[in-house]
């Protein structure tokens, strides 16, 4: 799992309309990265409103949203339009980005040991460094905890 430092892993995936997008197009603004389980539950639903809803105040900061789930295109073009997301989803069916970023894998859920997505959030910086690692991020305030973040690692407006 890349930490504070290390340059982010560039990556290429497909987004909810289709289109291709590399972490390396946002180079010269902060980034928040997240990593969610999976579209339409109540969880990740939270997380991804948290991040519409201060979109505004993550815009004013300069902080593109990128998020990244084992979903495919299409649900994430349903996902996407069904909460009136604006900012890019990439599907990762095959986890090599997420693997990329050390979030695939044994996880503890209800108390048993199951494979998948580790909900994470990397924030990364204009250089494309990793700034801070948001591990188990509150899904209800993740606008608010990613500003906070980034400003206290003084990357944000």
């Amino acid at each position: 799992m890349p930490e504070p430092g290390d340059l982010a892993p560039d990556f290429e995936g497909r987004t909810q309309t289709g289109d291709s997008l590399r972490l390396s197009d946002f180079r010269g603004r902060p980034v928040a990265l997240y990593f969610y389980p999976k579209n339409e539950t109540p969880g990740c639903t939270a997380q991804a409103c948290s991040l519409r809803d201060g979109s505004l105040d993550l815009r004013e900061a300069g902080v593109a949203v990128v998020g990244v789930s084992p979903d495919d295109v299409k649900s994430h073009a349903q996902f996407a339009a069904g909460h009136s997301l604006d900012f890019p989803l990439v599907a990762d069916p095959d986890h090599r980005i997420m693997e990329s970023y050390g979030v695939w894998g044994d996880k503890s859920l209800y108390g048993r040991l199951v494979t998948g997505v580790k909900r994470t959030t990397f924030l990364i910086g204009p250089d494309g460094h990793v700034v801070d690692v948001i591990k188990r991020p509150a899904v209800r305030r993740h606008a608010e905890q990613v500003l906070d973040r980034l400003r206290r690692a003084r990357v944000a407006g």
